[in-house]
């Protein structure tokens, strides 16, 4: 079924897509400045895409693997739907192409972004938030797009004759949401390679650079400075744009299968169709209203940190007012029934977000108490430090799981009456409240963007001389870019822990699904009833799989999905710590080895470290991103459907705490070190600024690499469920 309003969609995302492409085209006329900073910008945009050809090139062998696996279940065994092999090449292929797109604009920008600082502040904040803003919309709308492209296909290539109306719209939105498995596979592999390169360059620049050797981090004669430049667009914002664009699909589509779901029982398609189609509208609206919000971002020269974040403040905001106002219009006129609580669902998403996002500034912005106190505890050394840091970002956690909490049970009430029973819409209005967290992603995810831009803006300024004043200009921009930077990874983190409820939901619809597949047509349940699998309720389907506490099966899943989030983070952790000691060892090498680089009369070998990034990031990649796919399918073919839920919901609740403390307690040291960096505690080279270059390096891999890839690994594990749903009811040894 579609009607003219939805045409509004794959509209939006054409839209999207045509101002990506203006600012880009904006940004590209600015002058890179001197010959300097455009040879230094070729090293770094060389590099990162070199290293991405790589990448892809593991991933593209993943990926065939993994093709021929569904190709096999589904033509071969037909316990999959048939367009599931495409459909999650799709959503790979869509994944990878937003991060490269925002990477190449990004590799492109740094050095105009330093030269519009050499004219002042606030054309250096313009150039880089809209190279930033390239990014968030080149996301939305190669997401929207492909959601749009996929519901005509399948809407045109699914006979209606064959199917009960409301049963196709429930196929369409079930098998929409295998392309997510793809999606979220790619953006595993670009978070936690980008990560491990990144970081692993990032460390050896600290540690050997700044403490050792007493130089600045950019500084030219330091080996590791051209592959942390690189490891700043392979991670913060090739890793980060494709995992937001999961993120974004992954809720639009979960709550489109939720609310077809929903309304089966009615046997009203045209209920059914408004449901499916409400998030993929409030996306749409949400396109616009970022781009209204993009152009309303400025400041004025000499702004302090607080009036830098005022001003992307009040793009944002306006983007989160407006979308809150036009919500309840969209609802309204597609005609929903209980449209004005369901249009509150939305606003509780939106609100969660903003309080999570406001949380994280708190406690990592150096502008208040809980950074600074970190960086004071800097004074005693870098195991006060390290303490602090922990105890901060455990503390941390509180604000954000309370704000999902509220937002949970408020979202589900309102969508389902105020009544608790009415278990469809409650998760329906949940699903809702994470597409309305995201409906203003165009803007939110340039606030994110706009950081390694603004880093690499610094290390262009620092290597080519730009002068006191220039430097005072991007070291206020890239101060600001750690604060957004540790806000978008909590607001990504939040939206996590609500689209990961609703691929919850999801997987019991496909669950549904396989066992038609499989010719089953009834539930009979142990006490004598019977009812028709189609129109089987969420709450049927817990009940005749014993989804209970008292089932061990459930127990010993939650148990698997919570090892499953520390394991990960320990395979990560590790992964940068050696590529991280190879750095280390390579720069002490060459500054031992190579006579005159730190007088200036020698060139440091940068390609030597790049490579070194390169090859750590590829190998260690593998293990933890094979790890998250196979999870979930081995504990469904030993404990069934019940031991995956219990996986799932383990993961889930484990993984959205560890992440935000993770990140949180990165953005906090990075941004304590900062502050001493600005002439606090005895300022550069005190023996405060050494120990918090220490809690730093400790932080990077926290908050860059295990922290945001944690967000992934629930919603893949989650997709990779839904994807084997057909095999894991057709054979389980329990």
């Amino acid at each position: 079924m579609i009607t003219s309003i939805f045409w509004i969609i794959p509209l939006a995302s054409v839209l999207a897509l045509a101002f990506a492409w203006f600012f880009f085209r904006q940004m590209m006329k600015e002058s890179e400045g001197t010959e300097l900073m455009k040879k230094i910008a070729s090293f770094v945009r060389e590099g990162a895409m070199s290293y991405l050809k790589q990448q892809y090139k593991v991933v593209a062998s993943v990926f065939v693997v993994l093709v021929i696996l569904f190709s096999i279940m589904a033509y071969g065994f037909h316990v999959q739907n048939e367009w599931v092999p495409i459909a999650f090449l799709t959503g790979g292929f869509f994944s990878g192409l937003a991060g490269f797109l925002g990477m190449k604009t990004a590799t492109y920008a740094s050095a105009r972004t330093a030269n519009a600082a050499r004219t002042s502040l606030n054309k250096g904040l313009q150039v880089a938030f809209r190279s930033g803003a390239v990014m968030g919309l080149v996301v939305v709308g190669l997401g929207l797009l492909d959601i749009s492209f996929w519901y005509i296909l399948l809407n045109a290539f699914i006979p209606d004759e064959a199917l009960d109306p409301t049963h196709k719209l429930t196929i369409i939105t079930t098998t929409m949401l295998t392309f997510g498995m793809g999606a979220s596979t790619q953006a595993l592999f670009a978070r936690v390679g980008g990560g491990i390169y990144t970081k692993a360059a990032d460390v050896g620049a600290d540690l050997v650079g700044k403490v050792e050797a007493g130089i600045p981090e950019d500084d030219p004669r330091n080996p590791a400075t051209i592959a942390d430049n690189v490891g700043d667009n392979v991670g913060d914002v090739a890793g980060m744009g494709a995992d937001l664009y999961e993120s974004y699909c992954g809720s639009i589509l979960a709550t489109a299968a939720l609310g077809a779901a929903a309304f089966v029982s009615s046997g009203s398609v045209e209920l059914q169709y408004k449901a499916v189609v409400a998030p993929m509208l409030i996306a749409a609206v949400g396109i616009i209203l970022s781009i209204i919000g993009i152009f309303a971002v400025r400041t004025n020269e000499n702004a302090t940190i607080k009036q830098l974040l005022k001003a992307l403040a009040i793009g944002t905001n306006l983007s989160s007012v407006l979308i809150a106002i036009s919500t309840f219009g969209i609802l309204y006129v597609l005609g929903m029934e209980n449209w004005f609580w369901i249009g509150c669902s939305v606003i509780v998403g939106l609100l969660v977000g903003i309080v999570i996002g406001q949380a994280t500034e708190y406690y990592t912005s150096q502008s208040y108490k809980p950074t600074r106190l970190v960086s004071e505890s800097g004074l005693t050394g870098p195991a006060t430090v390290i303490i602090s840091g922990l105890g901060l970002g455990m503390l941390s956690t509180a604000i954000p799981v309370l704000a999902v909490v509220v937002g949970i049970i408020c979202s589900f009430l309102f969508a389902s009456g105020f009544d608790f029973t009415n278990v469809g819409m409650g998760l329906y209005g949940i699903g809702i409240a994470a597409v309305g967290m995201l409906s203003t992603l165009g803007i939110t995810l340039a606030t994110d963007a706009y950081g390694p831009i603004a880093d690499n803006a610094g290390g262009n300024a620092e290597m080519c001389n730009l002068g006191k004043e220039v430097r005072k200009r991007t070291d206020a921009l890239d101060s600001l870019g750690n604060t957004t930077a540790a806000t978008g990874k909590g607001f990504a983190i939040g939206s996590a822990a609500l689209t990961g409820l609703a691929l919850l939901a999801s997987y019991v619809e496909e669950i549904k699904i396989g066992l038609l597949r499989l010719g089953e047509t009834v539930l009979n349940f142990t006490d004598g009833r019977s009812i028709e699998i189609s129109k089987a309720s969420f709450s049927d389907f817990m009940v005749y799989y014993d989804v209970t506490l008292m089932n061990p099966k459930v127990l010993a899943g939650m148990f698997l999905g919570s090892m499953m989030a520390f394991m990960f983070c320990g395979l990560t952790m590790n992964a940068v710590g050696r590529a991280a000691g190879h750095m280390v060892e390579e720069v002490r090498r060459q500054f031992k080895e190579i006579k005159g680089i730190l007088t200036g009369e020698a060139q440091p070998d940068y390609a030597r470290c790049v490579e070194i990034s390169t090859k750590g990031a590829q190998h260690e990649m593998v293990l933890p991103s094979v790890l998250a796919i196979i999870a979930p399918i081995l504990t469904g073919l030993i404990f069934g459907v019940t031991g995956v839920v219990g996986l799932l919901i383990g993961g889930l609740s484990t993984g959205f705490v560890l992440a935000v403390f993770m990140a949180n307690a990165g953005g906090a040291w990075d941004n304590a070190k900062k502050f001493i960096e600005e002439g606090n505690h005895g300022g550069k080279g005190s023996e405060a600024h050494k120990a918090t270059v220490v809690g730093d390096t400790v932080g990077d891999p926290f908050k860059d690499t295990s922290g945001p890839s944690l967000n992934i690994l629930i919603k893949l594990m989650s997709m990779v469920a839904i994807v084997m749903a057909g095999l894991t009811v057709a054979w389980s040894l329990f």
